[in-house]
């Protein structure tokens, strides 16, 4: 039986978003600017918690983490996507593939673990608040982050070591504008049965164990916020809230419109487009989300500009 090591295709070419010359530049500068803005969106949020003491609390280290991801997920695809842009061949190595496959896969598996744990840090803050400080210890926040880290992580090794045991004998060409897990399974001549019952299962349980904890939590946060006798003391819980719920909606709607994409040929163009939500988009609109929804956050922001300001 063939393994992995007897692939005769070493690299793989992407044909990437477009081939029309009059939309390479104008894509290279949305692209690049997008991916600017996510930077120094992220990067903004991670300053402004580190410089203010009183955001040194668990909502704010988890958003410190969400912004970490989404800063390194879109930065395992979006260089890349750069670089090819412009260039007349865009090619990328088998094992180069292969580990970009796995820190996407890892980042957003993460992605989806933490989501859910910021969701039960919600649950403590509104349905136990006498409990919350004791409950959501600086320590038992760090173990549920690297908790969030080693679960994605090991989710990713599995898919990314199936992947080894596959032969590609060609064709060598991915309509894609980065390796996507989905099309290079299209491209082995090997059996791929095993790997789409592991991705089917794994995926499954990562996207649905999650959410199963988002929707429990939201729940309880739901009756505990109606409950509440004032109309202001139910916008003040709420608005805790809808940040994350923003983004919750946000993550897991791509990641499902991903899922239940067509699979004919005839929509790989389509496909490609929606794998530009969450891999280009979300991680620049997390920070908006945050920043312009949260008090604290902008009042932090003006502090340290005022800050800033007058040691000049």
């Amino acid at each position: 039986m063939k393994t992995g090591n007897q692939s005769s295709v070493k690299e793989f070419i992407l044909l990437g978003l477009t081939d029309d010359p009059d939309l390479k530049v104008l894509l290279f500068i949305l692209l690049l600017s997008v991916y600017v803005f996510t930077l120094l969106g992220n990067i903004s949020i991670l300053l402004i918690v580190w410089c203010s003491d009183h955001l040194h609390t668990p909502m704010y280290f988890f958003l410190t983490q969400l912004s970490f991801l989404d800063l390194t997920f879109s930065s395992v695809i979006v260089p890349k996507m750069l670089s090819d842009v412009l260039a007349d061949k865009k090619t990328i190595s088998f094992n180069g593939c292969i580990t970009q496959i796995y820190f996407f896969s890892a980042l957003a598996s993460t992605e989806f673990f933490l989501l859910a744990v910021m969701s039960f840090d919600r649950f403590v803050a509104i349905c136990n608040p006498l409990l919350y400080t004791v409950t959501m210890s600086n320590g038992f926040c760090v173990q549920m982050v690297a908790g969030s880290y080693i679960g994605g992580f090991l989710h990713s090794l599995i898919h990314a070591t199936c992947l080894y045991r596959l032969v590609f004998c060609g064709p060598d060409v991915m309509n894609h504008f980065a390796c996507d897990y989905p099309v290079l399974l299209k491209l082995s001549c090997t059996d791929i049965a095993v790997n789409d019952l592991i991705r089917f299962v794994f995926a499954a349980l990562v996207v649905m164990g999650s959410l199963l904890t988002i929707f429990t939590s939201y729940s309880y946060i739901i009756t505990t916020i109606l409950r509440i006798p004032s109309t202001a003391g139910k916008r003040r819980a709420a608005a805790t809230c809808i940040s994350h719920f923003t983004c919750v909606f946000l993550f897991y709607g791509s990641a499902f419109l991903m899922e239940i994409r067509p699979n004919s040929s005839s929509s790989e163009e389509q496909n490609k487009i929606i794998s530009v939500i969450p891999t280009v988009v979300i991680p620049a609109l997390n920070p908006l989300i945050y920043s312009l929804r949260n008090n604290e956050m902008k009042a932090a922001l003006i502090k340290i500009f005022h800050q800033i300001c007058s040691k000049h």
